[in-house]
């Protein structure tokens, strides 16, 4: 099932997954801080609607297959991380994505965040794949140091970045990033 990995050598622990190839502008965001920060993931497509069967068995296979975190990105009526979270134990991080049929996104926000009692689906802004990507590399920095370490570094080069546009403007620099 896994179509694309980051790293032929190394088994994926995290699924990226999206209900269609439109979606991969979006979520490419979550594969690219994957690859940064060095945690092997495999990135395919998924529809709920139209490859339930699919569906069913990506989500019931992922945890045998080593999979630890699924990112799931969909638009429209985006039942596909809602969906995956019902068949599996394993955490799902649904990115609601900005589709062409999309009602300015809020169906997807809310078809992936409104969900019932005892089914969570942790869910990232609008187009917040990055951000997916990031949280599921946390969740495995519970419990890898490796992985924890390389976040702290990643967050320095946040800060570090700020305090150059911040001095860059009081130099009075206003061409800054």
């Amino acid at each position: 099932m896994s179509e694309n990995q980051s790293t032929p050598k190394t088994a994926p622990v995290v699924g990226i997954i999206m209900g269609s190839q439109s979606d991969l502008k979006v979520m490419e965001a979550a594969s690219e801080v994957l690859e940064m920060l060095q945690v092997p993931y495999e990135l395919t497509i998924v529809s709920a609607h139209r490859t339930p069967h699919r569906m069913f068995e990506y989500a019931e296979g992922a945890r045998k297959r080593g999979i630890k975190i699924i990112i799931a990105g969909a638009g429209g009526a985006a039942h596909l991380p809602g969906m995956v979270a019902s068949l599996t134990t394993l955490p799902v991080i649904g990115v609601p994505v900005k589709s062409s049929n999309s009602i300015d996104g809020w169906d997807s926000v809310l078809s992936i965040l409104q969900m019932p009692g005892g089914i969570p689906v942790a869910t990232v802004a609008l187009n917040g794949a990055q951000n997916a990507g990031i949280l599921a590399a946390q969740i495995l920095g519970t419990t890898d140091a490796v992985v924890a370490d390389r976040l702290e570094k990643y967050r320095s080069t946040l800060k570090d970045k700020v305090m150059r546009s911040a001095e860059e403007l009081r130099r009075g620099d206003r061409d800054i990033d």
